[in-house]
């Protein structure tokens, strides 16, 4: 489950991360609201506008500006409330921003320049355990880093067995170049954040910048948060923070009808059971010279109403040119799938207008052909896997 900036920033908070302080606000008012009480608590004079989506690079599109007084404040968060922000991370379309984040400023003037640094959390899938990876060149595209200056990047690996220890922090530090009250702020922050981390069972935290401020405090002055969602069981209070506005509203009718479905470019429909039938099924589409639209898994029980509803999500899709079923029948027998698929196709009437291959194998796999064969629809069956991707390159053909 992605997160906002604002949220992010919340968790980290909670676990004694500091972070650059803000407000969020739905409107022009709400943000002139959240500068005044920015000001009276923190004195700031200057606040930074900030789009709230789902996305990285906002600053590139114009989702990331500086108010330098309450007039600017009005000005800009009506500019960037319900624009369509678009940027390296979305869609041609962009997505709509509902709400901005109104957060101090920090760059403010000292005896210190301000710097900035990448930091993040994660797993390394590797290896298998949580790393941070870190470097000096804050701010910019971590991509852009790696390609470009790859000695420019560090990682520290976790024992899982014992936790990060200050030793690795202090590491951190230094290889970020600290001293003095820096070196210490940064250890302490490492400290926190992985913490954070690892408490609130997220797959991700990226901090880009961290910033060192020119009295030498470090801050998370942004927050990407991925929380895994198999442990939102034991994160109630996480489970709220869900915007389902920012997510694909296809997959969000899917899930709320208990399918597994991820949307992807293809044009050929997948619907299968079990994941990893699903990935070879995917395969197979991609070694017929097509390439998969979804991933669908409807699970253990393939009757007609599931199947059904499974078809329309599907068709949701226009750049569906084909749908292929494959399912394994082990716990669900084969004829009652194909019965299902039969039920499907004649309740949607005229909805499905495009070849349907069905490959069914398992129990009772040699009636539920004949129930295909026999149906009198535009069904085609097929027993082997490359029988399947031969009836789908020839529909694409």
């Amino acid at each position: 489950m992605n997160l906002h900036e604002y949220q992010g920033k919340e968790i980290l908070n909670s676990f004694g991360v500091r972070i650059q302080r803000g407000i969020v606000a739905q409107n022009a008012h709400e943000a002139v609201a959240a500068a005044k009480q920015l000001t009276a608590e923190t004195g700031t004079g200057w606040h930074v506008i900030k789009a709230q989506v789902h996305a990285g690079g906002r600053g590139k599109g114009g989702g990331v500006k500086l108010a330098k007084n309450l007039q600017e404040v009005e000005e800009i968060a009506g500019q960037i409330i319900g624009m369509n922000l678009i940027t390296p991370q979305t869609s041609a379309e962009g997505k709509k921003v509902h709400q901005v984040l109104v957060a101090e400023d920090v760059y403010y003037p000292g005896a210190n320049e301000p710097d900035e640094y990448y930091m993040s959390v994660l797993l390394n899938r590797t290896t298998g355990r949580n790393m941070i990876m870190y470097s000096t060149e804050g701010g910019m595209d971590i991509e852009t880093v790696a390609e470009e200056t790859p000695h420019l990047i560090f990682t520290e690996e976790i024992d899982p067995s014992v936790g990060l220890l200050p030793f690795q922090a202090r590491r951190v530090a230094f290889n970020l170049g600290l001293s003095g009250v820096a070196f210490k702020e940064m250890t302490k922050f490492v400290m926190a954040l992985y913490t954070a981390y690892d408490k609130s069972d997220a797959s991700l935290f990226e901090i880009n910048p961290v910033l060192k401020t020119s009295d030498d405090k470090i801050m998370a002055v942004d927050a990407k948060v991925t929380i895994d969602d198999n442990a939102l069981y034991r994160h109630k209070n996480y489970v709220d923070m869900r915007d389902i506005r920012e997510e694909n509203p296809v997959e969000v009718e899917a899930n709320e009808l208990g399918l597994n479905y991820v949307d992807l470019d293809g044009n050929v429909g997948c619907m299968v059971n079990g994941a990893g039938l699903a990935m070879a099924t995917m395969d197979l589409i991609k070694q017929a010279g097509g390439e998969p639209a979804n991933f669908l898994d409807v699970g253990g029980t393939a009757d007609a109403k599931r199947v059904e509803e499974a078809f329309r999500i599907i068709l949701k899709d226009d750049n569906v040119k084909a749908i292929l079923i494959n399912i394994f029948g082990g716990i669900v027998r084969c004829d009652r799938v194909a019965q299902g698929v039969v039920d499907a196709y004649k309740n949607m009437g005229d909805a499905i207008k495009i070849p349907i291959i069905v490959r069914l194998q398992g129990t009772n796999a040699d009636i539920a052909k004949e129930l295909i064969d026999n149906s009198g629809l535009d069904v085609q069956s097929a027993v082997q896997f490359q029988e399947a991707a031969d009836k789908v390159q020839a529909v694409l053909a």
